[in-house]
């Protein structure tokens, strides 16, 4: 990575923006970098939950419960996603790492666990050297302004639509 870090952000329908983002984690180890990612709305046991007893220089946090919001999120959902907000702020500001990923943010934001202007107050405070990655559908306007690099995801065909369900290792 160079002396500046960007934000990028990868939304859109289709699948691969947390597989676009755990690639450029293996990336930034392998570089030697320090990796820190916060999963919102996520608590379920994924494969990537592994990646910390299996490589050096990565963290991950999971700030929701174990199963995914639905319908209208509960005040549980609103109160762990608002603390995992708070602690991935910390993380940023404290500059121990090189890459910060906010998997599944515009999710969070969707469902209006908190609200853009706090992830914009946060992404104010980015150290210039770290680079930022926000995954999630839905990504706003307000936050693809600020963003030097958006991705979009379309999905075009998936074997999901032939019953085919989230494989350990592959979407799990």
């Amino acid at each position: 990575m160079s002396d500046r870090g960007y934000i990028q952000v990868y939304t859109g329908n289709g699948k691969g923006k947390t597989t676009a983002a755990l690639g450029l984690a293996l990336r930034a180890i392998c570089s030697g970098k320090k990796v820190y990612m916060g999963q919102f709305v996520k608590g379920m046991a994924y494969s990537e939950m592994e990646a910390p007893s299996l490589l050096d220089g990565i963290t991950i946090e999971q700030f929701g419960r174990d199963c995914f919001i639905k319908s209208d999120p509960t005040q549980e959902d609103i109160d762990i996603a608002w603390k995992g907000l708070q602690k991935v702020a910390k993380v940023i500001i404290s500059q121990e790492y090189d890459l910060v990923i906010l998997d599944e943010l515009n999710i969070a934001l969707h469902y209006n666990l908190f609200s853009i202007a706090d992830v914009l107050e946060i992404i104010a405070y980015k150290p210039p050297q770290t680079e930022l990655v926000i995954t999630g559908r839905y990504a706003p306007e307000e936050l693809i302004v600020v963003a030097d690099l958006v991705t979009e995801m379309k999905e075009i065909k998936h074997y999901y639509q032939q019953g085919v369900k989230a494989r350990k290792g592959i979407e799990n």
